[in-house]
C-alpha cells in the first residue's frame, strides 16, 4: 500500500497579524493605462523610425527602383528616363484623348511645381507617358502637355510600352471602341513620385492631387532626402 502525501492545512493568520493590503481598483486602472500608453508609444516610435516622414501619398517601404525606359519626347527628340542625382520626378500614364483625369492631373501637378521654392522648381519635372502610342504623336503630345500644364510628354514604342507599364504596376486597355481610331482607354490613374536617386518613394491617386499643398510637401521632402 502506498502512503498518500499529507494534505496541507491552511491556517488562518494569527490574531494581531495584519492581512496583506488590497490595492485600490483605481491604482490598477492607472497602471494598466500606463502599460497601454507605453505599448502604443513603442509602436509609434517603431513606425516613425521606419518612415520618419508621414507621406500624404502612399509610401514605398522600402523604396523601390523606378524602371528606366526610352522613347520620344514631345519635341520629337530621343528621351531616356534614368536617375541623374538631382531631379525629382512625378510620373503618370495617360493619353491625349483623355478629357478629364489626365488634364486635371497635369494642371494640379503644375500648381504643385509653383508651390515649390523657386530654387527647387528647375529640378522637379512631370513626365506624362502615353498609353496610346498609335494616336499620340510628338506634336499632339506637345500641344496637350503645354496647354494643360508644364510637363514632358513621352511616347514609348508600342512593343515596349506594356513592359514599362507593368514595371510600374500600371494597367490599361481600350474601351468604348467605335472604330479603329475612335476609342477611349481605361488606365491606372496614379502619379508616381521618384527621388533624384531613381527610387519610387510614394504614389498619389488623382483624387489626392487637388490637395496641392500636401503633395508639394511630399515632393520637397523627397527632393531634400533622396535615398542613399
Amino acid at each position: 500500500m502506498t502512503d498518500l502525501p499529507a494534505q496541507e492545512t491552511l491556517t488562518p493568520p494569527e490574531q494581531g497579524q495584519a492581512a496583506p493590503p488590497v490595492r485600490p481598483w483605481y491604482v490598477s486602472a492607472v497602471l494598466a493605462l500606463c502599460a497601454v500608453t507605453l505599448l502604443l508609444g513603442g509602436v509609434w516610435m517603431f513606425t516613425r523610425s521606419k518612415s520618419p516622414y508621414p507621406f500624404f501619398g502612399t509610401s514605398y517601404d522600402p523604396p523601390a527602383a523606378a524602371a528606366s525606359f526610352s522613347g520620344t519626347d514631345d519635341l520629337g527628340k530621343p528621351f531616356t528616363f534614368a536617375p541623374d542625382g538631382k531631379t525629382t520626378t512625378a510620373l503618370f500614364f495617360g493619353f491625349t484623348h483623355c478629357a478629364n483625369i489626365c488634364p486635371v492631373s497635369l494642371a494640379y501637378l503644375t500648381k504643385v511645381r509653383n508651390l515649390l521654392p523657386a530654387s527647387e522648381r528647375p529640378n522637379f519635372r512631370v513626365l506624362f507617358v502615353s498609353v496610346d502610342p498609335a494616336r499620340d504623336t510628338a506634336s499632339r503630345m506637345h500641344d496637350y502637355v503645354t496647354y494643360f500644364g508644364q510637363a514632358t510628354g513621352v511616347v514609348v514604342p508600342g512593343d515596349q510600352l506594356s513592359g514599362v507599364a507593368q514595371a510600374y504596376g500600371v494597367g490599361y486597355q481600350k474601351s468604348d471602341i467605335k472604330g479603329p481610331d475612335e476609342y477611349q482607354i481605361s488606365h491606372t490613374t496614379a502619379t508616381y513620385l521618384i527621388d533624384p536617386a531613381g527610387k519610387l518613394r510614394a504614389l498619389w491617386d488623382y483624387t489626392q492631387l487637388p490637395q496641392v499643398q500636401r503633395v508639394a510637401q511630399d515632393v520637397q521632402y523627397v527632393a531634400e532626402h533622396p535615398t542613399r
